[in-house]
C-alpha cells in the first residue's frame, strides 16, 4: 500500500509540474482537476451504458407492471418473470451503478493522500500546495479557525459551496420537472411487491445533492475539488446523455 501511495503520489506531482507553467501555485489544485476529468473519461463510457440501460428498463415499465397484475399474487413467479425479462431484453438492474462505484477508489486515494503527513516514509510535499491561499491538506474548520468565513481561506470554500449549491440547483429543479411530467411507477422488489420506504425516498431524491456540501464541508480540500469537479460533470453528463429519457427513468440514476 505504501509503495502504490507513493505512485499515486508521484503521479499528481507531476501532474502539477506539468501544469506549473501555466497555474504557479495552484498546480497541484489543477492537476486534482485534470486528474478528476481523465477518472471521468474513463468511466463515460460506462456512463453512456449506463443511460442506454435506464433508457430500455424505462421502456420495459408496461410489460412490468403486466407482469404485477399477471403474478402479484406468486412472488416466486413474478421474480422468476422479471429475470427473464431482463434477461430476453438483455438489461442489467445494476449497471447504472457502476459508473459511481468506480469511481470511488480514486476519491479515497485522494482523500488518503492529502489526509497523510508522510507517504513511503517521506515527507508528503504535496501538502505545501494550496489554492488561493488555503492548503489543500486541510479542511473547512480549519479555514474557519485561520481567517473565518471570509479570510483567504474560507472565501475558497465559500465558492466551492456556490458551485455545489448552483449544481445541486440545476438537479433539483431538472429531476422535479422530469417527475412532474411523467410520475415515477412505484418501485418494487423481486417479489413485485412494492419496496417498502421507496415511496420516501423517491420524495428525497431531488435533494440529495444538496448532500454535497457536507462532503466539501469534512474533507481535505484536495478531495473536495475531487467531488465538486466530477459533481458538475455528472451534472452536465447527465443533462446530456438522459436528454430524451422520461422522467422516472433520469429522476432514479445515480448522482455522483
Amino acid at each position: 500500500m505504501s509503495a502504490f501511495m507513493s505512485a499515486f503520489a508521484s503521479l499528481v506531482g507531476s501532474l502539477a509540474d506539468l501544469l506549473q507553467p501555466l497555474f504557479q501555485g495552484a498546480s497541484a489544485a489543477a492537476a486534482i482537476v485534470l486528474f478528476t476529468a481523465l477518472v471521468r473519461l474513463a468511466v463515460h463510457p460506462l456512463s453512456r451504458a449506463a443511460a442506454r440501460g435506464q433508457k430500455a428498463r424505462t421502456k420495459l415499465q408496461p410489460q412490468i407492471a403486466e407482469l404485477r397484475k399477471k403474478h402479484g399474487k406468486n412472488p416466486e413467479r413474478m421474480q422468476k418473470a422479471l429475470m427473464e425479462l431482463h434477461a430476453k431484453e438483455k438489461v442489467s438492474p445494476l449497471s447504472g451503478c457502476l459508473p459511481s462505484l468506480l469511481q470511488m477508489p480514486a476519491f479515497f486515494l485522494l482523500y488518503h493522500l492529502f489526509s497523510s503527513r508522510n507517504i513511503g516514509g517521506e515527507p508528503n510535499e504535496l501538502l505545501g500546495h494550496q489554492l488561493l491561499g488555503a492548503p489543500l491538506g486541510e479542511r473547512w474548520h480549519d479555514a474557519l479557525s485561520d481567517g473565518g468565513a471570509f479570510g483567504a481561506s474560507g472565501l475558497v470554500y465559500l465558492g466551492l459551496f456556490a458551485i455545489v449549491a448552483a449544481v445541486a440547483t440545476f438537479n433539483y429543479g431538472r429531476t422535479k420537472r422530469q417527475m412532474a411530467a411523467n410520475p415515477m411507477t412505484p418501485a418494487t422488489g423481486p417479489d413485485g411487491q412494492p419496496v417498502p420506504g421507496m415511496g420516501a425516498m423517491t420524495k428525497l431524491m431531488p435533494l440529495m445533492s444538496f448532500a454535497t456540501l457536507f462532503t466539501v464541508a469534512v474533507v481535505p480540500l484536495a478531495a473536495a475539488l475531487y467531488v465538486v469537479t466530477s459533481t458538475t460533470w455528472t451534472a452536465v453528463e447527465r443533462a446530456w446523455l438522459y436528454r430524451d429519457l422520461p422522467a422516472a427513468g433520469a429522476a432514479m440514476a445515480p448522482t455522483m
